[in-house]
């Protein structure tokens, strides 16, 4: 019997024993897919973004289906980090994946806060640092849609934690390999890209937008081509580990990452349709491997044969 391809990747000194993680907001905090999933499997968990204090998110409706994708403006509802800690934690800590915590604020303090009261926990092993959400002192801007602001939140989280720091980066920008170098600059362990892209459902009986936000963040198979692009362009600017997410529904999505530079994947939009998603894809990572006599996942990473086009000067 042939030997099972290894899937086991690094992030930093944390070692996963697959590429593949839940990715947050789309796997809550793991106890709502229990029995649904052998959580166990995972290669990591990203639990829903956490804010300093409980959020209720907008108001409904604030969710529509569209071709090949979702639109969603949730608002980042959550239970805060005080519960976090007191009611979702205990049953986390049971699980053998590691699990980082997605982490959001309004200002650099607020990120600075939450790095800091979950450096204390021991069962987590990394934040996720969401710089998708508007600087309220900077008026609204997203803190991820400016270099500058990138590297003032990496730095400041960068200080106040000794864990592992992913930063998730914004699709919403001219350069990404800007925004990727300056969260490397700043401390960054890892990149994870893409978060949604901002878009817009109208309702023509009505003439009024599907959701109530107006805008919302589209996420699913709609955005993987562009996901997949950023993900490459990112791999090329930066010298530490990419983690790719946007439309991956099936092995074939994830091994596309993989080959474009990233080292891990993230699953979201496709646990909504099949709550197995995670598992099937595993899987068939697993098969493709084995079936082409690939030792090892990390062997096909960053392997895509195309060397990118020689800009020409503008005159």
């Amino acid at each position: 019997m042939s030997k099972k391809p290894d899937l086991k990747i690094k992030l930093d000194a944390i070692e996963l024993q697959n590429p593949v993680m839940s990715a947050s907001g789309t796997f809550g905090y793991a106890r709502e897919f229990e029995g649904l999933v052998e959580l166990d499997r995972l290669g990591a968990i990203i639990v829903k973004g956490l804010s300093l204090e409980p959020t209720q998110g907008n108001p409904p409706p604030r969710i529509v289906e569209t071709p090949c994708g979702m639109l969603n403006a949730i608002g980042l509802e959550n239970v805060g980090i005080d519960v976090f800690e007191k009611q979702k934690l205990p049953f986390l800590q049971t699980l053998y994946p590691p699990i980082f915590a997605n982490i959001y604020g309004t200002s650099i303090e607020e990120y600075a806060e939450l790095a800091n009261r979950l450096d204390e926990l021991e069962a987590i092993s990394g934040v996720e640092v969401n710089i998708s959400c508007p600087n309220v002192k900077a008026g609204g801007i997203a803190f991820g849609a400016d270099a500058g602001s990138v590297f003032s939140v990496v730095t400041a989280v960068r200080e106040k934690t000794r864990k592992h720091v992913i930063v998730k980066l914004s699709p919403n920008v001219t350069d990404i390999t800007i925004i990727a170098r300056s969260a490397e600059e700043a401390g960054a362990d890892s990149l994870s890209l893409i978060n949604t892209i901002t878009g817009m459902a109208i309702d023509i009986e009505t003439r009024r937008p599907k959701i109530a936000n107006i805008t919302g963040g589209l996420s699913g198979p709609a955005i993987k081509p562009v996901a997949l692009r950023m993900v490459w362009q990112a791999a090329q600017a930066v010298k530490i580990p990419v983690i790719g997410i946007g439309g991956i529904m099936t092995a074939e999505d994830a091994l596309e990452f993989f080959i474009a530079g990233a080292t891990a994947v993230q699953i979201g939009t496709a646990n909504f349709i099949n709550p197995r998603a995670t598992m099937d894809i595993i899987e068939g990572i697993e098969k493709f491997l084995a079936h082409r006599k690939i030792a090892r996942v990390t062997d096909i990473i960053g392997t895509l044969e195309a060397k990118p086009p020689i800009s020409k000067a503008v005159e």
